[in-house]
């Protein structure tokens, strides 16, 4: 517990101060947001902020996971490392992504081929070491299973999980990214699941197989440092909402939201809960079905089922306010949290 508060603590006070060090620099070299022509009128007004803000995300939740095993004097664990490393390689490919849109000066950053390719690449890196590193147990950071609760199921074989997992993980870095699309909402959004996953590797810790054995208990390896892993991302994330907040002052960019929607999908196949994220992320998975269906059905008609999508401008341009949509939508995130850990507890409610 100690090192959760110290990884979570560590990182909301660089994120918070660190911030505001990176909207002046940025606002220097003039690394501003690009708008699409397309979108939301209300959103010209935002071309020009600072953008490329999941850089003191990621930095600060290293720096506070880093101090927490400083303190504590013992060495991070493979899992944790694994996750934190897609997490890191993900936002590099945002982070190219961000620069070439302040470069060119447009609102398309890389190819979408050639991002997906670099999606792609860290998540295949990722995936081939997560089966590996079996530890004093024999339990290595994640089975060739699919898992809900726990694994189950027979195994799918390394190339079946490799291409479930790369869906996961380009998956929910995309989804976190279509949900990035007014301020704050992707930070309160990955928040909500990045606390359920705080608690899940601590009851995770408790139930764990290799302490007593149990009908309930967990073959999890490093359950603990994968909560610690989630707090310095959180304590991180809460930080920069303070200035990512209507009216933002600084924006995440791809930086962010592919470094968020990896380090979820990767705690999701380290604590062998690959389904319930979807539940979890249940805001992120409603937004990004809104662009499916909106995109699939003008296809097949030429007629769209939303004004716009993703689902928030639809709803930006129906007349809501902007600080409505996300406040309501942060709620709505909270719900599925909540929904996805009573799931998870409930079977150990007495019957």
């Amino acid at each position: 517990m100690r090192d959760i508060l110290i990884a979570s603590a560590v990182a909301l006070l660089l994120s918070i101060f660190g911030t505001p060090l990176a909207i002046r620099l940025f606002s220097r070299r003039g690394y501003g947001q690009s708008i699409r022509e397309e979108g939301p009128s209300g959103h010209h007004d935002k071309r020009g902020t600072p953008t490329m803000g999941g850089t003191v995300i990621v930095i600060a939740a290293l720096i506070g996971f880093a101090c927490a095993h400083l303190m504590s004097w013992t060495p991070p664990t493979i899992s944790a490392v694994l996750v934190l490393f897609l997490m890191t390689g993900l936002g590099a490919v945002g982070f190219l992504d961000d620069f070439i849109k302040i470069y060119k000066q447009r609102s398309l950053g890389l190819r979408s081929g050639a991002k997906a390719l670099g999606q792609l690449v860290v998540g295949a890196v990722f995936a081939f070491l997560v089966t590996e590193f079996p530890d004093a147990y024999d339990i290595t950071p994640a089975e060739t299973r699919l898992s809900f609760l726990r694994d189950f199921g027979p195994s799918i074989g390394i190339v079946g999980f490799t291409i479930w997992v790369l869906i996961m993980i380009v998956g929910f870095s995309n989804a976190v990214n279509l949900t990035d699309g007014l301020d704050g909402l992707a930070s309160g959004a990955t928040g909500a699941v990045l606390a359920s996953y705080i608690l899940i590797g601590n009851w995770q810790l408790r139930n764990s197989c290799t302490a007593q054995l149990g009908p309930n208990c967990y073959w999890v390896r490093d359950p603990l440092d994968l909560a610690v892993v989630a707090a310095a991302v959180l304590g991180a994330l809460i930080g920069f909402l303070w200035w990512n907040a209507p009216p933002a002052k600084i924006f995440m960019g791809d930086t962010g939201s592919l470094a968020l929607g990896g380090v979820i999908a990767g705690l999701a196949i380290t604590t062998r809960t690959q389904l319930l994220l979807i539940i979890l992320a249940g805001m992120c998975v409603v937004i990004t079905t809104s662009v499916i269906i909106q995109v699939g059905f003008f296809k097949m008609t030429g007629k769209r089922v939303f004004r716009m999508a993703p689902l928030q401008h639809h709803f930006e341009l129906a007349g809501w306010a902007e600080t409505t949509i996300v406040v309501r939508f942060w709620i709505i995130a909270g719900l599925c949290a909540a929904a996805g850990l009573g799931l998870f507890y409930v079977e150990w409610v007495p019957k």
